[in-house]
């Protein structure tokens, strides 16, 4: 967490674009049930919480006014129609993203892949992201070095950042 509010306050002020992005409440679905079974299935369906999207973040974090929040309806946060994310950052100009957060080797990888085909630069903080495993961890990190951005340390980015 402290290395995610490093990078948030080091990209505000160089001038960067933050953006806090929560799971939506998704609709239950039968396939869903079948698959994780109903219990699981909702667990997961209501993870991100309801209420105010500034409320929902973990407690350590500080919006500012300047922040995206938005809410994403798929694991991915730039799967087209499941997050408006993309277009927010087009509006911005913004080129290159910075992946944090978790779970790496589900939303976090998903995020990153479809950012990267959708044209952005990715960066996968790899001190910036948890898993529930080191070994799925470190494997999503391999697979997105290898294929769909750069991987690096927050303090590599830090510098990057105020390069």
């Amino acid at each position: 967490m402290p290395n995610i509010s490093r990078l948030a306050d080091s990209l505000r002020a160089a001038g960067g674009t933050v953006a806090w992005v929560l799971p939506a409440v998704g609709e239950r679905t039968a396939v869903g049930d079948e698959f994780f079974g109903p219990e699981i299935a909702e667990l997961f369906r209501t993870s991100g919480g309801t209420g105010p999207l500034a409320d929902r973040l973990w407690q350590d974090f500080l919006v500012h006014r300047d922040d995206l929040l938005v809410e994403k309806s798929a694991p991915s946060a730039f799967f087209p129609g499941r997050c408006r994310l993309p277009e927010l950052l087009e509006q911005r100009d913004v080129e290159t993203v910075l992946i944090t957060g978790t779970v790496t080797n589900v939303c976090c990888e998903s995020s990153a892949r479809d950012a990267s085909t959708l044209g952005f630069r990715v960066i996968m903080v790899a001190d910036a992201n948890a898993a529930g495993r080191d070994q799925d961890h470190n494997a999503t990190l391999h697979t997105v070095y290898r294929t769909f951005g750069d991987v690096r340390p927050t303090l590599d980015v830090l510098d990057l950042i105020k390069g």
